[in-house]
């Protein structure tokens, strides 16, 4: 399940109008790109006019464009099938987005990074729609989303497993959650990393997820204040192994609206080799007074 971006309210995959408000969900979700080119030359029977190459179809290549936020999903160029997912919602009081990169070495790694994704910002755009502040809010709907994907789980295989990160723009401030190495970074005068990988150093092995094998989950949750212009970046590792650096991201996005941001971060980590599948959502703000863009941390863990 998703939500409405217009109200919040849950809706499932397929639905043309949302029942509460009727807002037209086919508006959401835009046609493609070339995912080889960037052309929008692309031909009634798939083929790129422009470099010729065959489209993705279904969750290969996937762009949500919404008031104020988008993002793409694409399944690089290695892999068989994408098993990032990424759900994003807009409403007036707050925008959210949440991407989720399913365990490549776990059962239906798809099935899960999708299951996160659509509970996560089901709950969250929920919570926020009944008053709860970004962070209670943000903690909900990871154990929304961790249960989501522990009941996957099935009798003699590997429990299905997923990293998750989510953003909650209200106003000025920057609320972020995760689980695993999915990031989240502000890209601005002073761009920075905002979460730290449940990772061991220097690798890739995980030391936190979302599955019925993961233990007790616990969420990082913390409220960054921004001063001034700037965007927040989610994204799956395919991006961040290719660029890391939030200066890298900030150079190649910020000045942008942000589907075009979304799809050149993704064109260019598919240029760099698309080693893994590769999910990005941006969502930009301008509140504040022009002038320098801080990122002021808090005084105290709020993990």
């Amino acid at each position: 399940m998703s939500a409405c971006p217009a109200c919040g309210t849950g809706v499932l995959a397929g639905e043309s109008f949302c029942e509460r408000c009727g807002h037209d969900l086919s508006a959401a979700v835009t046609a493609a790109a070339c995912a080889a080119c960037g052309s929008a030359a692309v031909g009634a029977d798939g083929y790129c006019e422009n470099c010729g190459m065959l489209q993705p179809s279904g969750r290969d290549h996937v762009e949500t464009d919404l008031p104020g936020l988008a993002g793409v999903s694409d399944r690089g160029r290695r892999h068989s099938r994408n098993e990032d997912a990424m759900a994003l919602a807009a409403a007036p009081a707050a925008l959210l987005a949440v991407v989720c990169d399913g365990v490549s070495t776990s059962a239906r790694p798809d099935e899960a990074s999708q299951a996160a994704a659509d509970t996560a910002a089901g709950v969250l755009a929920k919570r926020l729609a009944d008053g709860d502040d970004p962070q209670a809010a943000t903690r909900q709907a990871v154990r929304a989303a961790a249960a989501a994907v522990a009941d996957a789980a099935r009798p003699g295989e590997d429990a299905p497993a997923c990293t998750y990160v989510s953003a909650v723009v209200t106003g000025r401030k920057v609320t972020v959650g995760w689980v695993g190495d999915s990031r989240a970074y502000w890209l601005g005068t002073h761009s920075a990393l905002l979460t730290v990988d449940d990772a061991t150093p220097g690798t890739h092995m995980l030391t936190a997820w979302l599955g019925a094998d993961a233990g007790e989950v616990v969420p990082h949750v913390r409220t960054f204040t921004t001063d001034g212009p700037g965007a927040v970046v989610l994204c799956s590792d395919g991006l961040w192994n290719y660029y890391p650096e939030p200066e890298s991201i900030a150079a190649n996005a910020l000045g942008q609206a942000p589907l075009a941001a979304a799809r050149h971060l993704v064109r260019l980590a598919n240029e760099a080799g698309g080693h893994d599948n590769i999910t990005v959502a941006v969502i930009p703000f301008g509140q504040g007074e022009p002038g320098e863009t801080t990122v002021a941390f808090p005084k105290e863990r709020s993990d």
